[in-house]
């Protein structure tokens, strides 16, 4: 029971404060272990193919078994001395793990920086995708920013989630270590390209689950919203496997479909041109309003799997 009060306060607590730059995140430290392991790995293993993909499976097993573990013995600390001590720590970090209001706020930013002027929305646009964004115009920006809003509705919020109701704070600490791996090293590019292998896979694999969850959600959530459920259906079905990764185009297809614009295609990242299938039809021109549609479509979806969840999540104890 205490779990699901933990992490419905973490929820409310994201919510409410969004991610504020006074508070040291916890994400942030598991980035600077990534950073300093990546350094000592590529120094003892040699160049070539066989010793990074090794080097690169150290690295993907280390980083999430650490993470799950040392906050497993924080919370075990905490319990010895006081429950209300374990609570607390386990709700703020379940706070943490979560980000649907920096989501919520960072894709605004765009938004409003569009009202401003074009140089302004690829600058903002640039902090929340890989892509090149210099010579992005007003339509390419709306719709990295709506693609962005339905990867990270799934990566950022519900799968998160759905790991906080397995197994805490620490399975959610070693789902975010996984996504933050695959962020940093599970580029397709020379660098990475066996270095950053298994990270990327591990990444595919824990996501598989809950980006199909998350696209059941968000249609609902669209049908809720008064938007064109039927199409993000339509799409999500059609479309859902358009994409380089097994897992992004689960919920940019229901996103395209509901919005009705097309989203996906080819992109430059880091100089070379990467060519990617289309997602939706392409029915009209996307508009900067999108962007908080897909907003929109971001919070129900996310109020919508904590209530699910933790009516599951009580089944199961009760039983």
């Amino acid at each position: 029971m205490w779990i699901v009060i933990s992490n419905l306060l973490g929820f409310l607590l994201d919510l409410c404060l969004g991610d504020p730059i006074w508070i040291k995140h916890p994400v942030v430290l598991i980035g600077k272990a990534i950073s300093n392991s990546e350094k000592m790995l590529r120094k003892i293993f040699p160049k070539n193919a066989k010793s990074e993909l090794l080097a690169g499976l150290i690295l993907a097993i280390s980083i999430p078994v650490f993470s799950f573990l040392f906050s497993s013995m924080i919370l075990y600390f905490a319990y010895q001395i006081n429950f209300i001590l374990f609570f607390a720590i386990h709700t703020f970090w379940a706070y943490q793990i979560l980000a649907t209001r920096c989501l919520e706020q960072e894709s605004k930013k765009v938004f409003y920086a569009l009202q401003e002027n074009l140089e302004q929305a690829r600058k903002q646009i640039a902090n929340l995708v890989g892509r090149e964004t210099k010579n992005l115009n007003q339509e390419e920006i709306i719709k990295a920013c709506v693609e962005t809003v339905a990867e990270n509705t799934s990566d950022g919020v519900i799968a998160p989630l759905c790991y906080l109701m397995l197994g805490g704070v620490p399975l959610g600490f070693f789902y975010k270590a996984v996504n933050t791996l695959d962020s940093m090293v599970g580029y397709q590019n020379e660098l990475y390209q066996y270095f950053g292998k298994v990270s990327a896979k591990l990444d595919d694999i824990a996501n598989f689950l809950p980006s199909r969850i998350c696209a059941i959600f968000m249609i609902i959530s669209a049908k809720l919203l008064n938007f064109n459920s039927k199409s993000a259906c339509k799409i999500f079905l059609r479309d859902r496997k358009n994409h380089l990764s097994p897992n992004s185009a689960q919920t940019e297809s229901v996103i395209a479909g509901a919005l009705g614009i097309q989203l996906g295609g080819s992109h430059v990242y880091f100089g070379k041109l990467i060519k990617k299938p289309t997602i939706g039809d392409n029915l009209r021109h996307a508009e900067p309003e999108d962007i908080l549609k897909a907003n929109q479509l971001l919070m129900l979806t996310a109020i919508l799997a904590l209530v699910i969840f933790s009516i599951l999540k009580l089944c199961f104890i009760l039983h």
